[in-house]
This record gives structure tokens, sequence and C-alpha cells, in this order.
């Protein structure tokens, strides 16, 4: 997706390749004689995803092709369209199929478990998305956030009106009685679209500017704390849910640190430069990274699987740890290579190649005097002798 975004010559390359795996691993899925499954959303998904990448390649081929004369000028500028959207869909609906195999290969999520691993797998892939889209607006998103003529807290704070609004009346079967969490979850869901309409509020200032705010990040550390008290049938179910509650803790205490003392509530470190970041504003995202994957694996039969092979907690989490350091590092990889082929190149260090600082383009003449001082006593009387003359002779 990316080497099709900058268009790189790799791209028809590695798509070619990569449509060669995917046919080849769709025959593998279903003409194989080994393991046979259950009617199951995996193998139903399949054809989906299976069309969606047929009619992607359509696309591609065509607009290869190069064909701008009479009405195919007109049509490619909609093909194109098609063909980035479509490209852009792609990742997430693979994220969704990989889901689907997991969950369809361990036997997981079927009668009366669907409820619970759908809110975790949901939510956990939420964290992750959030992740991935502030390390996008960090690394190469600022430019947009400036364009947009809003904060970053308006859309954040949006987004949790709304996902808040849904949880309050999904969380709970209404008409029934309320059993297990559902009171926990649903007042979770209030808390969001509350605060969500508050930062809403808060992301402008009186004449209509961007403001920045710390709801968002108080929403997370808040859920944060109620999911590490989240009650559990199982001690190893009890650990994990308290770590990943101190993570999204973290992750919104990091929120807010970030905003209030680092940015100062600005969009960026510096003023000028769009593109310097500090190094703490990377910690939010890993967090968030984090958060998710363990979330996505705290389902009640995950946790009664590892129960049964006496897996601890501690090896576990840091597992899912790693996970998050990889996905961190191939988000961070895609951005880099994004960046060196879209953004213009940094401004030069105001230092020149002898490394001498310079002021508005200018040699500090301080630093020379320093530099003249310290050599003048390593200068011989016959090197003084030898000094310019104002006639331009040298005697």
């Amino acid at each position: 997706m990316v080497l099709g975004i900058v268009r790189s010559r790799w791209h028809f390359p590695l798509q070619t390749l990569g449509v060669i795996f995917a046919i080849v691993g769709y025959f593998l899925g279903h003409k194989h004689r080994g393991r046979q499954f259950a009617p199951n959303i995996h193998a139903a998904f399949a054809s989906t995803l299976t069309a969606i990448l047929a009619i992607q390649v359509v696309f591609g081929i065509y607009l290869k092709l190069h064909l701008q004369r009479g009405i195919h000028s007109r049509l490619r500028r909609y093909t194109v369209i098609a063909h980035g959207i479509l490209g852009k869909a792609l990742p997430v609906v693979s994220w969704v199929q990989m889901l689907f195999g997991g969950i369809t290969a361990l036997g997981f999520c079927r009668d009366d478990h669907l409820g619970q691993c759908l809110a975790h797998f949901i939510m956990g892939s939420a964290f992750i998305g959030y992740g991935i889209i502030l390390t996008i607006i960090l690394l190469v998103g600022q430019v947009w956030i400036k364009r947009t003529g809003r904060s970053q807290e308006f859309f954040d704070s949006l987004l949790i009106a709304a996902w808040g609004c849904v949880n309050t009346f999904t969380e709970h079967r209404w008409g029934g009685p309320w059993v297990k969490n559902d009171l926990q979850h649903t007042s979770m869901g209030i808390v969001w679209w509350c605060a969500g309409l508050l930062g809403v509020w808060q992301s402008r200032k009186r004449d209509g500017r961007p403001k920045r705010n710390l709801i968002p990040g108080i929403v997370i550390l808040i859920t944060g704390w109620a999911m590490s008290a989240h009650p559990q049938g199982l001690e190893l179910s009890t650990e994990v849910h308290s770590v990943f509650g101190f993570t999204l803790m973290a992750a919104g205490a990091a929120r807010i640190i970030e905003i209030a003392f680092v940015l100062k509530d600005q969009n960026s470190v510096s003023a000028t430069d769009g593109e310097e970041t500090n190094s703490w504003q990377y910690l939010t995202p890993f967090l968030l990274y984090a958060s998710g994957f363990i979330f996505m694996s705290a389902t009640e039969e995950q946790m009664a699987l590892l129960a049964t092979a006496h897996v601890s907690h501690v090896s576990y989490i840091l597992l899912l740890y790693s996970v998050s350091f990889l996905l961190f590092l191939f988000v961070s990889l895609l951005l880099h290579m994004y960046a060196v082929h879209t953004l213009p190149p940094a401004e030069p260090n105001p230092t020149d190649v002898e490394g001498e600082m310079r002021i508005n383009g200018h040699a500090d003449p301080s630093l020379r005097d320093a530099e003249e001082f310290e050599l003048e006593g390593l200068i011989s009387d016959e090197e003084e002798g030898f000094v310019a003359k104002p006639n331009g002779r040298v005697g």
C-alpha cells in the first residue's frame, strides 16, 4: 500500500508477488485433505477478501496499461480513486481475516462466548488502530492537522463520544436482567460519550482557533483504572486484566504529560518544524499497541487454555509486549518509507561542515576568537612574522 501511495517502481512487482502468494494460500486452504473445520467466519470471509483482491488486481493492470485517450481519460480518473480506496482498505480487511483465522484454528468464540469475543477483539483492535493513527499524525500528519483548522483532540473526542454511544446501548440486552459486568461496561460507555462531548467543546478557543486539551488522555486513564479492577473468574485472567489496565493508565498519563508539559499545548515540539518529535511522544502509541494486544488476548477461552497449560501471566505479557514492539517497528518503517518519498527534506542543521556554529547564517565571532586565543601559544615567532600586509603582500 505504501509503495503504491509513493508511486514506487517496486509497487507493481511486490503486488504481483503478493497476489501469487494469496492464490497459493487460497488453494492450500480449500483443497487440502488435512484438518477439517465446521462452517466458520474465516472461510466465509475468504470469498469477500478474494473478490476485493481480484478487483484491485484488475484496476492495477488497467492503470499499468496507461490508457488515457478518449473515454479512458475519464474512466482512468475514477479507477485511480477506486484503486486507492481498495488499496487502503486491504490492510484492515486482511487484519480482520487474520483474526478470524486464529479464532477458527483454536475453535474459540462459539455459542455463549461470541459476545465476549466480539468485545475483546473489537476493542483491542480499536486500541491498536488508535495507536497507529497517533503514530501517523506524530511522524507525517502534522501538516494535515494544521490544514483542517482543528486540534487533534477534536477528532479524538468525537470518536470517543461516538464509541461511547455505541457501548452504552450494546453492552446490555435491554429488557433482560443485568448479568456479570453489564453495568460496568454500560457505565464506561456513558463516561466515554460524556467526556467526548466535553473534549469536542474544549477543542476550540473563543476566536475559533484550535486548542489542545487533556480529555482523551483522561478518558484513557479512567478506562485503564476501570479495567484493572474488572472482576474475573480465573486468577490468571485477573492478573492479565490488571496489567492491561495499568498499561492503558500509563498510556493516558503519558498523553496528558505530553500535551501539558512536553508540547505545552502546541501541535509539535518546535513551532517552526512540524517534523521534530520528542522521544516522550513515542510512549503513548506504543502503550496503546500493547494495551490492544493484551486485551485481545484476554478472553475467557484464552485464559482457560493458558491456565491448563500452566503458563504464567508474566511470560504471557512479555510475549505480547514483544509483538507490540515488532508492530511499532513495522509501522515506523512504513512511515519512514512514506516520508522519504513524499515529504520535503528537513532544513539543514545550523552547523557548517567544519562544525562551526552559525547565527543567522554567519559564523559566531566569539567562537572564532576563542579558537585564536587557544592557538596563540602554539604559534611560533617565525609564524608570527609571516602575516599579511595591508597591500595584500606577505612579509
